[in-house]
Parts: C-alpha cells; sequence; structure tokens
C-alpha cells in the first residue's frame, strides 16, 4: 500500500509504506538535453584543463631546453646574437638526444641519454663579458660506439681558420665532400690534401660566431660542400688518436661556441682567451733587412765554394742582409752534425771569410737520422729514436732526403742529445742560429710508440718546435700547434714558381692570413719566387737553374716587401742576363727593383711592424690583418684575398695576375691616401694603374 504526503507544490512523493523511503519519479522525455548538455560542457571543461595542463608543460618543456639565446632540439641546437638572428647551427649527426631525460641546473642544460642509450650531455651558458656569450658543448658516450659528430652549418656567413693548406683561400672554400680525417699536422708540400703544418681547432665566422674545438678530443675534420657544414668528429678507433691513460676510450666531442657583437671584437677575445702570447720579439734584424737562402738557388748542391760566392755577389750587387742561411746537405750524411769535408774542405775558414765580410750565419737542421749516418748507432744505442709499437725497435721512417729514424722529442734525452750536437756546431763555427725543418706528424710512422705516450699526435710537432727557444731570436720554423709562445718565425710551406692558389703566388695572403688568425705573427713568407723546381716553375729553364718566370719573380718580390721579413733564394742578379727572354715591357733590371723594395720594406715597412710586433707580446692580435679587421659590418670586405692590412692604417694591394699592370682595389671606409690621390670609401679603384715596378699602398688619413 502506498500513501501520499506532501511536498513542494506541484510535487508528490510516494513512500512505500514496508520501507518508509520515497520512490523516485522516472524522468520525462524534456530532462535529457539538460543531462546531455551539462556532460558535453564537463567534457568541455576537462579537455580546456588537459590542455591547458599540457600547455603549461610545454613552456616548461621549451624553457627546459633554452640557454639564454640556444635552443636545444632532439637533432641539433641554433645559437642566436643579441639581435635575435640565427647565426650558429650545430646539427647532432651520430645520434639523437631524448629531450624527456633532459633536466636544467642554473646555467647548465643537461641529458643523459640518445636514441643508442646511455650518454653524458651538457651545453653550460657562460657570459664572459658582456660583449661575449659562450658555451659549453660535452656530448660524452658511455657505450662503445665508433665515433661522436657533430655539423656545423656556414649559415651565409664566411669563415676563417684552421689550417694552413696546399690549396689556401680566404675566406675558406671546401669544395667535394671530404669525409673527417684527422686534425694533425702534416706536410702539405708532399700531400696536398692532408691538413698543412700549422694549425689549431679554431675557426671564426664573419657574423661574429668562433668555435674552438678541446685539446682532449681526438678531433677529425671533414666537409660538404653540397650542405655547406664543416664535420666535427670525435673517434678513436681507425685514427692516430689514442686514449689517454685510464680512460675508458668512448668518444668524447666537447668544444666552446662564443658569439660576440662583432667578428673583431670576437676574435681579440678568442686570442687573449686561448692562445699564449710570444715571450718577446725575434731579432729586429730580421725584421728590417732580407734573409740570404741558399736553398732555392743551390738546393743540396751547395757547396764551400757556391756560398761564398753567392755572399759575394750579395755585396756586390749592393743589397743589405739579416743573416745567411746554409740550407740543405752540408753535412756528409743526413743525421750529422759537422761539415762535409768534400764540399767544404775548410769550414772554419769559410766562416771566419763570412763573419769578416759581416755576415751571421745559420744552418738548416731536421729530426731525422738516416741509417747510413754514423749517428744512427748512436742514437740506437741511447734509444733517442720513435721506437715501433713494440718498443723494442726504432720505427723506419722516410722522408724526402732518404729513410732513417726520427728522434723521439717527448724523451728528454732526445731532446738534450739533439740540442747538444746543435750547440757544438754553434760554438765550433760561431752559427747564429738554425732552421729547423720538417717536424710534421705525417713523419711519423703509420704505427708507432713514444717515451710519453701521445694521445694527441700533433704533441709531438710542438715538442720538436720547443728545440728553436735556445735560438729563436734568429730561429725559422716551418711547423706550428700550440707553439704561439715560441718566439720565432715560422715559415709558411715551400711555395712552388706559380701563380696560383696551389702553393703559388695568390696563395701567400690567404696562408698568412690564416696562420695570423692562428695566432702566429712572426710570419716569414717563403723564398722570393718559390722552390723554382724544374717541375713545378712557370719559368725558364736554362743548363744550371730553373728560374722562375721574370714577372712572377718581381711581383712575388713587391709582395714580400710588405710582408714581416723578406727572403731571396734566387738572387735578383740571375734575371739581368736574360731580358732578351721576356716580353719587351720586362726588360727592366730586376736587381733595380729589388733594391728598391728592399729599402721601401727597411724604412717604412719595417718600423711599423715592428711597432705592431711589440704589441704582440701582449695581445696576440695579427701584424697582417684582414680587411674586415676596421670593416666589421662590410660584406664586401669579408671576401677580400688579394689585399691585407698592416695594422689598422696601411693598406697593401699587390698585382697577382700575370700581364697585368692594372687591378681593381677595395678601399673600406675611410679617407684613404695613395701616390695619385686621396679617396674616401668604401670604395671600388676599378683598372687602378700599377707598374711593373709599383704595387699600389694606401695610407689612413684623418678627415
Amino acid at each position: 500500500m502506498y500513501q501520499i504526503v506532501p511536498g513542494a507544490p506541484g510535487e508528490q512523493h510516494m513512500i512505500d509504506r514496508d520501507h518508509g523511503s520515497p520512490r523516485k519519479k522516472k524522468f520525462g522525455q524534456d530532462s535529457r538535453p539538460m543531462v546531455l548538455a551539462g556532460l558535453l560542457g564537463g567534457a568541455l571543461v576537462l579537455v580546456a584543463v588537459i590542455a591547458w595542463f599540457y600547455y603549461l608543460l610545454s613552456l616548461r618543456k621549451a624553457h627546459l631546453l633554452k640557454a639564454e639565446s640556444l635552443d636545444l632540439k632532439k637533432d641539433g641546437y641554433i645559437i642566436r646574437n643579441h639581435a635575435g638572428d640565427a647565426v650558429f647551427t650545430m646539427a647532432f649527426r651520430s645520434g639523437t638526444l631524448d629531450l624527456d631525460s633532459c633536466t636544467k641546473e642554473g646555467h647548465i642544460l643537461s641529458c643523459t641519454r640518445s636514441e643508442t642509450g646511455k650518454l653524458n650531455f651538457f651545453i653550460q651558458t657562460v657570459r664572459e663579458k658582456d660583449t661575449v656569450m659562450c658555451y659549453r658543448i660535452r656530448w660524452e658516450e658511455l657505450l662503445d660506439v665508433n665515433s661522436v659528430e657533430h655539423a656545423m652549418a656556414y649559415n651565409d656567413s664566411h669563415w676563417y681558420g684552421g689550417a694552413e693548406m696546399a690549396t689556401q683561400y680566404w675566406p675558406m672554400r671546401n669544395q667535394g665532400e671530404e669525409e673527417p680525417s684527422p686534425f694533425i699536422t702534416s706536410d702539405v708540400y708532399s700531400n696536398r690534401n692532408a691538413f698543412g703544418g700549422i694549425l689549431e681547432r679554431y675557426w671564426l665566422s664573419s657574423n661574429a660566431t668562433a668555435i674552438k674545438i678541446n685539446d682532449s678530443v681526438p678531433f677529425h675534420l671533414g666537409w660538404s660542400e653540397k650542405n655547406r657544414t664543416l664535420r666535427f668528429v670525435a673517434r678513436y678507433k681507425g685514427s692516430p688518436f689514442k686514449p689517454p691513460v685510464g680512460h675508458s676510450g668512448f668518444p668524447v666531442l666537447s668544444y666552446r661556441v662564443c658569439v660576440g657583437l662583432d667578428v673583431t671584437s670576437l676574435h681579440k677575445y678568442m686570442v687573449r682567451r686561448y692562445f699564449p702570447k710570444p715571450i718577446n720579439v725575434p731579432s729586429h734584424e730580421v725584421f728590417r733587412k732580407p734573409v740570404w737562402s741558399t736553398r732555392a738557388f743551390h738546393k743540396s748542391a751547395v757547396t764551400q765554394e757556391k756560398l761564398l760566392r753567392y755572399a759575394s755577389d750579395i755585396i756586390k750587387y749592393g743589397f743589405k742582409w739579416s743573416h745567411l742561411e746554409l740550407d740543405d746537405r752540408y753535412t756528409t750524411d743526413y743525421g750529422e752534425f759537422d761539415f762535409d769535408p768534400q764540399k767544404f774542405p775548410n769550414a772554419s775558414g769559410m766562416f771566419e771569410k763570412l763573419r769578416k765580410d759581416g755576415f751571421q750565419v745559420t744552418l738548416w737542421t731536421h729530426p731525422f737520422i738516416n741509417y747510413d749516418s754514423i749517428n744512427f748507432g748512436v742514437a740506437l744505442e741511447k734509444g733517442l729514436f720513435v721506437q715501433e709499437p713494440s718498443g723494442d725497435l726504432p720505427a723506419l721512417v722516410r722522408w724526402w732526403n732518404g729513410i732513417g729514424g726520427i728522434l723521439d722529442f717527448t724523451n728528454p734525452e732526445a731532446s738534450k742529445w739533439f740540442l747538444s750536437q746543435l750547440n757544438s756546431l754553434k760554438r765550433r763555427y760561431n752559427v747564429t742560429s738554425f732552421k729547423f725543418d720538417a717536424g710534421e706528424t705525417s713523419y711519423l710512422p703509420r704505427q708507432f710508440s713514444t717515451m710519453v705516450p701521445l694521445s694527441d699526435p700533433s704533441i709531438f710537432t710542438r715538442r720538436y718546435s720547443e728545440m728553436a727557444i735556445p735560438f729563436s731570436s734568429r730561429a725559422e720554423l716551418r711547423v706550428g700547434y700550440q707553439s704561439q709562445n715560441i718566439s720565432c718565425f715560422f715559415r709558411i710551406i715551400n711555395r712552388d714558381s706559380v701563380w696560383g692558389y696551389e702553393l703559388g703566388l695568390k696563395s701567400i695572403i690567404p696562408t698568412v692570413l690564416t696562420i695570423s688568425i692562428l695566432g702566429y705573427q712572426f710570419v716569414l713568407p717563403d723564398m722570393i719566387g718559390g722552390n723554382a723546381y724544374p717541375n713545378r716553375t712557370a719559368g725558364l729553364i736554362n743548363e744550371t737553374h730553373a728560374l722562375p718566370d721574370k714577372e712572377l719573380y718581381i711581383r712575388w718580390l713587391e709582395l714580400s716587401a710588405f710582408m714581416p721579413a723578406m727572403q731571396f733564394s734566387i738572387p735578383p742578379w740571375a734575371y739581368d742576363n736574360e731580358v732578351s727572354m721576356y716580353k719587351t715591357y720586362l726588360t727592366i733590371g730586376v736587381v733595380q727593383i729589388a733594391r728598391k723594395f728592399s729599402e721601401l720594406h727597411e724604412t717604412e715597412v719595417a718600423p711599423r711592424i715592428l711597432e705592431l710586433a711589440g704589441e704582440v707580446v701582449g695581445t696576440g692580435d695579427p701584424i697582417i690583418r684582414p680587411l674586415w679587421w676596421i670593416a666589421k659590418d662590410d660584406k664586401a670586405a669579408f671576401k677580400i684575398d688579394s689585399q691585407f692590412l698592416i695594422g689598422d692604417d696601411l693598406l697593401v694591394a699587390p698585382v697577382l695576375e700575370p700581364g697585368k699592370q692594372e687591378r681593381d682595389i677595395y678601399l673600406p671606409a675611410g679617407n684613404w691616401k695613395g701616390k695619385k690621390g686621396t679617396y674616401k670609401g668604401p670604395m671600388y679603384l676599378t683598372d687602378y694603374p700599377v707598374g711593373l715596378d709599383e704595387l699600389a699602398y694606401f695610407l689612413w688619413v684623418e678627415t
């Protein structure tokens, strides 16, 4: 039975008498839309909440993967400059990051996993100064993988630095597709595809970014012209790099990227931060007066008679000198430290005569002892050679003058013995200094052992270059790796007697600019006219000598007069009897031109260079500078490879093309005074006249 009870107006409740509970009324059709609307509204609210939650997570993730103007993605990162422009892009080529493993603490963003497994990756932001932002990047594999590779995009900018090359361009012009190879010092005169004898792990771009690879990295460099990238690789397997003792052997790629306001100020910062500086300035006489070498003129056929005649002719033709350099094969065998009595029957008398005539003499030396030398057995018995991997036998090497052993300069006894031989020569004949040839790691055996294990083979180059320190005032090196503090002249590798970019005249300015950017400021260009080998000479070959082309020689001479030092070997007087072999416009006397430019170098160029050389000790700034040094936002200046600056105010524009007595010249902003007037830059001077006995140069003047 049911009972009706009073309820709300218009509403009745039926109560079950047996249970005393109200019985619900069934919903009608008109109430269902309201329920559906409520459910839909609730769902929308839930979706909105979830969306907001994920939005907050994405904001947090985006914030997490940023490090002050750097955006990290799984396959690389982008760095922006102070204006917000993307100026540096690096792609991870050997693996991608698991971004869910990334965390951020302070200025360090780190990740612990990649697609291949565990790793230690971090980016640390380091604000070095108000105008420079730097990022330390490290990718360390924690699994046994072959390599780590990052690929840097050019980003429509021009890049400079890296290494001396056989074919040298300014800015860099990497051609083709080059698989990464060990970035170690090599003789590019013998192997035209290798990296050169002067190199550093440093590059700089026109958009004010720089990268410095850490010294500990087993570093390989490649490139892709198609993709416009440089490929940076860390690898031990199949390479000459060896893991340090106690190291896991897993590759680590670590480096620093810095971004500045302009390319010049950024480079100044990088040089002061990362490169050692020379302790002092080499002999001022070498800056002022030419070095005279027997190398290109007499090669290994030099004798006492030829040397004395060469010195006599220098005096006869009215030239000055800083010193006379006796090069190659003055000993009986390679690896000995006294004069061949057949070729030099009275060496003591020869030196006495040269001293009386006012000559200081330097001697050529090298790190090799050929197997037929009497010193081979001495060095073998004392254990002075680089060894085979077993360490039981000397590792024989082939170099351009034969086969022998190479001294192990990680062995203090080998260094001591070598220096004692040089000092003995110096005392016996009053020798002034030495020309240290070779020293590239390419002359080490493929497999070798040294007393101190070399994780980086190029440290051998550093140890060899240290042999020049006791003789640094007039010493000459052709190799450099972490050697900027050695206060001697660094000679660019031998040039061929040709016009072009492959070890020719056109390569000199790009090469000098490159090694200057790498911190080597006391530059000795190769001998005027090049090496004059018959098969590598654009010029005249007669019964006794291969002479470089006369016009080439003159243009080479003019360029050298504006370099830190001049070096003759092919003597100017060798041409003046050959006039009839050339076009009529070449009949001007080479001796006359050589005297003119030698005097110009001594009186006008050397004083300015010596002033800058004194500043190098404190700053490391280049003596020979690119045009962009003073034109930081000038797009034209970034591409000029045939002009240069001495300091900030002397602009030099030599002729580097055959048959030309004019050239186009670019003048950056400012007032520039030349022999034919004053010009207001920026501007191009088209077909500016430059006679065969002239070189165009301009001095910046106040308005």
